[in-house]
C-alpha cells in the first residue's frame, strides 16, 4: 500500500482500518459532526491546510455543525495511499477538535438508465447535465449533479417513464442546453410551460426536464 499511484481494492481499503471513513461509490467519505458552525468552520480551516501541506485535495462539504470529507485519486481513478494517509490526518484532527464522526448517515446517489444504446443517448444527456460522457456514464466534476450510469439491458420496447429529471439551471443557460441536447440526438418534446420548463427527450424517449424560477410567482 505504499506506491501512490498503485489504485487500492475494497478490500485493501476496508483493512486500512479507517474507522470514520467508508468506501461509497469509488470515494473514501466521512461525516464529522460538531456542537455549531464556529467549530465545523475551524475543523474545515485544518483540514484545508493539511491537504495543501500534502498536496493532495479532498472535497469539503460544511454546514452547521457538520463537515464532509471526501477523497479520492483522480489520476489513478480510484482510492490510492495518498487517499488512506490524508484520512489518516484528517481523522486525527476531528479528534483534536472534538467532532464525531458519522458512518451511518453517509450516502451517495447514483441514477441509472436501462438501454441498449449508452453511445447513443449518452451525449444527450451530457448536453443536459453539464457534464462529460465517458462510455457508461455521465459525470459532473464540479460535483453538482450525481453520477448517471446506463446499464446494458436487452432492445426493448420504450417502457412509460414513471420519473423523470428536473435540472435546474440559471435562465440564461437554458438554450445552451438545449441546443446541446439536440445536437447530441435529442428532442424538444414541449416547450408549452416555459419559462417555467422545458421537456426534453433522448433517443431512447426517456425525458427530462430543463427548469427555471421563472413564471413560478
Amino acid at each position: 500500500m505504499s506506491d501512490p499511484k498503485q489504485k487500492l481494492t475494497g478490500q485493501q481499503v476496508a483493512d486500512a482500518g479507517l474507522d470514520d471513513w467508508r468506501l461509497v461509490l469509488g470515494t473514501l467519505r466521512a461525516r464529522f459532526t460538531t456542537d455549531d458552525f464556529a467549530s465545523a468552520a475551524r475543523l474545515n480551516q485544518r483540514v484545508g491546510e493539511a491537504a495543501e501541506a500534502a498536496n493532495h485535495h479532498p472535497d469539503l462539504d460544511l454546514r452547521w455543525g457538520r463537515l464532509d470529507v471526501a477523497v479520492s485519486s483522480h489520476d489513478v481513478g480510484g482510492i490510492t495511499s495518498r487517499d488512506v494517509d490524508l484520512a489518516r490526518q484528517v481523522s486525527a484532527l476531528a479528534a483534536e477538535e472534538g467532532a464525531r464522526a458519522d458512518t451511518a448517515s453517509l450516502q451517495a446517489v447514483e441514477l441509472a438508465i436501462d438501454t441498449a444504446h449508452a453511445g447513443r443517448i449518452g451525449p444527450f444527456w451530457a448536453a443536459v447535465l453539464g457534464g462529460e460522457f465517458a462510455g457508461d456514464d455521465v459525470t459532473d466534476q464540479a460535483g453538482d449533479v450525481p453520477a448517471l450510469w446506463f446499464q446494458d439491458t436487452d432492445e426493448h420496447e420504450e417502457p412509460r417513464q414513471r420519473f423523470h429529471l428536473d435540472v435546474w439551471v440559471p435562465p440564461e443557460q437554458v438554450q445552451p442546453r438545449i441546443d446541446a441536447a439536440l445536437a447530441a440526438g435529442g428532442s424538444l418534446v414541449s416547450d408549452a410551460e416555459a419559462p417555467s420548463f422545458w421537456v426534453l427527450a433522448d433517443a431512447d424517449g426517456n425525458k427530462a426536464c430543463l427548469c427555471t424560477w421563472q413564471d413560478r410567482g
